[in-house]
This record gives structure tokens, sequence and C-alpha cells, in this order.
């Protein structure tokens, strides 16, 4: 298959052979193991800072059959969830498509002010303690691949998934996956998901690395990136073809913290791989963080649910350099 992601009329990337990596959110290369959002009457030092998560996926603008997404265990009260206290948390799932859905300039907010629910509302459900969806998976759908925003510079038409903690102080993890069936996870041709601001749980273990992967186009400089209460939880680094391991600064219990790196030429048009590396000596347990990206004009860059072009890999430079012959000593 072919994914051609378009920006301006520039072709950016063409990604082959990875559907199966594209539909499910986290990402299979993310390898994180589930998205959270709190209930709005929990504090910040949860690791949440507004309680809202809003996730968008790209169909191929010619897909023209139904499609569904469907969110694994939504309800907020079991064993995947966070508990505070009594289990009293309620979240909304709801999906949009139409005019502004994506192009709403605050639905890419990091603050998720103003009108980040743009658009048309095409379905929603409320949970809360539900063990019928405890562990399980809920479909939203099916939507017609016409009810979402025609954007092809962002790959195609495009749905929001909006989640929301409306009430309690429950942490809620989840996933989602995009299908084209009702009842299975089956892959949408050439589709894929991405995020302006990423809000997740960390393992508790020092031996699963989880990444982030922006795409670094021919007109950004420099990336800042910005993270939340990651609780000086082990190492954030980047991997490219230019860079082997270069650390970005790590946040402390709630707090944000920011650092900005150079872009290299010959990082463009490739993807970054921002990997997140817990503490081998005292790993944090049930840590939740939250991410986001700008370019060097503060404006918010998407990162993927797959690597554009693949798993970036350090190129090393290595060069022979012919060594100087020494004068004999008589």
């Amino acid at each position: 298959m072919k994914i051609i992601r378009f920006i301006g009329g520039v072709v950016l990337a063409l990604l082959v052979g990875v559907v199966a990596k594209a539909q499910p959110v986290p990402g299979t290369d993310e390898n994180i193991p589930f998205l959270m959002t709190f209930g709005n009457k929990t504090g910040t030092s949860w690791g949440d800072d507004n309680n809202v998560q809003i996730i968008f996926f790209a169909v191929p603008q010619d897909h023209n059959k139904p499609i569904f997404i469907r969110v694994f265990d939504p309800d907020c009260g079991g064993a995947n969830d966070e508990q505070n206290g009594a289990w009293d948390t309620k979240t909304r799932f709801a999906v949009y498509g139409g005019t502004g859905a994506c192009s709403n300039k605050d639905a890419q907010r990091v603050n998720e002010k103003g009108d980040y629910d743009s658009g048309t509302q095409l379905a929603q459900k409320v949970f809360g303690v539900d063990p019928t969806y405890d562990g399980k998976w809920y479909t939203f759908g099916p939507f017609n691949p016409s009810e979402g925003e025609l954007l092809p510079e962002y790959g195609g038409r495009i749905f929001k998934m909006v989640v929301e903690g409306l009430a309690g102080d429950d942490g809620n993890m989840y996933r989602f996956y995009l299908t084209s069936k009702k009842d299975d996870n089956m892959n949408v041709e050439g589709a894929f998901a991405f995020y302006f601001k990423y809000k997740f749980r960390l393992y508790d273990t020092a031996e699963q690395v989880s990444h982030i992967y922006p795409f670094i186009d021919k007109t950004v400089l420099s990336i800042k990136q910005s993270n939340f209460d990651w609780d000086s939880d082990g190492m954030i680094r980047v991997i490219s073809v230019s860079k082997n391991g270069i650390p970005m600064k790590v946040s402390g219990d709630d707090e944000w913290t920011t650092s900005t790196l150079k872009v290299d030429e010959e990082e463009r048009s490739t993807s970054w791989d921002i990997q997140m590396i817990k503490s081998k000596a005292k790993p944090k347990k049930n840590n939740n963080v939250v991410f986001y990206l700008e370019n060097q004009y503060g404006e918010l860059m998407p990162f993927y649910s797959v690597p554009i072009g693949g798993v970036p890999k350090y190129k090393y430079n290595i060069t022979a350099k012919p060594s100087k012959k020494q004068p004999v000593k008589k």
C-alpha cells in the first residue's frame, strides 16, 4: 500500500507496507501501553494537565467504504484504570467530522480552550464504571468517509476523537483502533492517526522503551519539546539519521519543562525517533505524562501513529583520514 501526504502541495513522505502499524493508537512502533484522561476533579500532579485528549484519524480521499473507530476499555473502573478513592469518574468520547473538525486551530491547541470540539458531532457516549466495557471494545460508527473534513494536506478525510473527563478524579486508560469492521480490528487501507498533543501512560519497567515519531519537513529549522509531570523518571533522547541519542530535558513532578534542538540538513524529510527510557534504578509506577512539539515559529507539529519513512536509523559517518608520516629519528 501507499500513503502520500502533502503539505502545501509538496509531497512529504511515502509510506510502504505499514498499514497494520498505522491503525492502532497508540501505534505499534510507539510501544505505549495506554492513552489516559483523568476526571475534571483530579489534581494535575496525577499527570493530566487539563482532562482533554484529541486524536485525529486520516482516511484516504478515495476510500468509499464505511469506517469505524473502536475504543478499548472506555469505562473507568477496572484493572487498567487508576483509582483515586471511590470510582466516580465519567468520561465522554465524541467523534467529529465536517468543516472545522481539524482545520479549526482551537482543535490543535495545547490548552484545549475555545472550539476544540469544532466540526459536526457524529457520535458520542459517556462512560462511568461499567463492567460491560471493562477490558473490552466499544465501537463508534459506521461513518461514511465523506463525513470527515476534506484536508488533502493532512492525508484525506479527517475525523476527530475528543476524550474529556467530565466528572470524578480517577484516571481512564484506553486505546483506539481505526477499522473497517464493526466487531473486529480490520485495517482501513491507507489510513493513519496523528496528534498535536499526546497524553499517555508509560510502562512501569525500564525494559520497555516508548517512542514518539514527528516528521521533519523542509521548513523545520528547530524543534522545541514540552513535557509535563515526567517525575524525573529516566530520560528522553532523540535518534535520527544524524543524532545518536541527543537528550531532551525531562520534567519533574507536576511541572512543565522545555528544551530545543536544532534540525540538521540531513534530517529533512525524515522522522525523528524520540525515545522515552525510564530510570533503571527507581522506575516510577503509574507514570502519566503529557508531550507536545513546536517548530521555530511556535507552531504545533503533528506526530504520527507510524513513523513516516520508517523508524530512523543513525548513520555512522566513518571517514578514514590518512595518517601523517612521522619523521624517522636517527
